[in-house]
């Protein structure tokens, strides 16, 4: 054990995130996870290209379920993000007995995610088409795309659990192949289920949904078998894993903020599309072909999170605040580089970006504009993201909840609907840069503040 210690890079008995230099463990933690990230991107966007080529109402009824899947990767990634911070700062104070609750109640707290979802998805998912639209083709599609996605959802909340498992113990790269082996099966199952290619039966929308589901199963195995085998710092045993109220509580709470926060996205979009379809349908497919194309520029920022988050926990827990504060300026460094990088393609190439999505004559000019306006958030976002999990990692998470919740449903789209009663459609979108302003200034604020109580309460520990 001390050899295998010493060959990651640490001394006898220290995990490599307190030991090696701050560049090199976060360029190794963060640098899987940001390509893996990017995978999961561009099978995002494969699914609805695909789709696109059915029909707009296909599309539409894709993006209109977003906020179904949005709430379930909110539900799965915030639980995730919970046992992330509670096992990686055990694991820096040297805590096993607990980093080892947090393993395996984590993983009873994600199979009762999917049984509530599995519920709700199978009785509601017509029901919430209906609140958005009545074009029926858009109804039936979407009614059919949710209940697949989340009648299967064992996969995407075992995915979450498992991989961040992974990520907990700073083995990024096993994520990393789990996550791209899960999105390689959804790329390549996507038009055969779709088109009903080599003797397959042409399930359309539904197809993408199977393509989906059995990808994230697929790569939630192969998570689950890379823990077993090759996580030796945590012990996942079948009799531990059930209900532990200490412990669920504590993953609670840093990870129910976090599922609040992106629920509220699911709010924003559902409100969003509201408002956008009183224009035309064209307006809210080029939305949603907007929130496809985002991801590509978003996921490399909440795959640097994802390498980021255990690393500062750990130094956090191990009372090393000069090593805490260099991860997070290199974080941020690097963050606000990739979204400046993105502002550039939005605005240099929109066209080409929506022609992707088979883009109509009257989506075309209305996507044009849309992601020239809304894409420049993307110079403020990429400091205000990791500030926020920041937060969270340190053990504030209500900073990140206070920020998500004004940006979103106190200032966008409070903003969107101001807006839209010009009449003027091209205004809405610039809804996101004002809320993101907001964003800058608190998260400017409650950074500060969060470093300043973390210095402080390492001092008292100290005494």
């Amino acid at each position: 054990m001390e050899e295998k210690n010493l060959a990651a890079g640490g001394g006898p008995g220290e995990n490599k995130m307190g030991v090696l230099p701050v560049g090199r463990l976060l360029a190794g933690m963060a640098i899987p996870m940001m390509i893996s990230m990017l995978v999961q991107a561009l099978y995002n966007v494969v699914d609805s290209v695909f789709v696109a080529r059915i029909s707009q109402d296909a599309f539409n009824a894709v993006s209109l379920a977003f906020p179904i899947q949005n709430l379930m990767i909110a539900v799965g990634a915030g639980t995730a993000v919970g046992i992330n911070a509670l096992l990686s700062r055990s694991l820096g104070e040297k805590r096993q007995e607990m980093a080892d609750k947090a393993a395996n109640t984590g993983i009873f707290l994600a199979l009762c995610s999917f049984a509530v979802f599995a519920v709700a998805g199978l009785t509601l998912s017509r029901l919430f088409f209906l609140a958005q639209t009545d074009i029926a083709a858009i109804v039936d599609y979407g009614t059919d795309y949710a209940r697949i996605c989340t009648c299967c959802s064992i996969g995407l909340f075992s995915q979450f659990c498992f991989e961040r498992l992974l990520q907990s113990t700073g083995r990024t790269t096993y994520a990393m192949c789990t996550q791209i082996l899960g999105a390689v099966i959804n790329i390549v199952l996507d038009p055969i289920l779709i088109f009903g290619l080599f003797g397959a039966p042409r399930l359309e929308v539904a197809g993408a949904a199977v393509a989906t589901v059995a990808g994230q199963t697929i790569a939630a195995l192969a998570a689950i078998l890379l823990n077993i085998k090759c996580n030796p710092d945590i012990h996942i045993r079948l009799r531990s894993i059930r209900w532990d109220r200490r412990v669920a509580k504590e993953i609670y709470r840093v990870g129910v903020p976090s599922i609040v926060m992106q629920s509220i996205s699911s709010i924003m979009t559902f409100g969003m599309n509201k408002i956008l379809i009183s224009f035309t349908d064209a307006a809210t497919a080029a939305f949603g072909a907007y929130f496809k194309l985002q991801s590509f520029i978003f996921m490399p920022v909440f795959g640097l999170n994802n390498g980021m988050v255990p690393i500062i926990s750990y130094n956090y827990g191990a009372a090393r605040l000069d090593r805490v504060k260099k991860t997070i300026k290199l974080t941020i460094c690097t963050a606000v580089c990739i979204m400046t990088a993105g502002f550039a393609l939005f605005q240099l190439a929109p066209g080409t970006l929506l022609r992707l999505f088979s883009a109509s004559e009257e989506m075309l000019p209305i996507g044009v504009m849309a992601l020239r306006i809304i894409s420049i958030h993307f110079l403020l976002a990429g400091f205000d993201i990791i500030a926020s999990s920041v937060f969270q990692a340190i053990g504030n998470p209500f900073h990140s909840l206070i920020v998500s919740v004004s940006r979103q449903l106190v200032v966008l789209l409070p903003a969107a609907w101001l807006l839209a009663q010009t009449g003027r459609l091209n205004l809405v979108w610039f809804a996101f840069p004002i809320a993101e302003l907001m964003s800058l200034t608190l998260c400017t604020i409650f950074l500060r503040r969060t470093l300043r109580t973390a210095e402080a309460a390492l001092k008292a520990r100290e005494n």
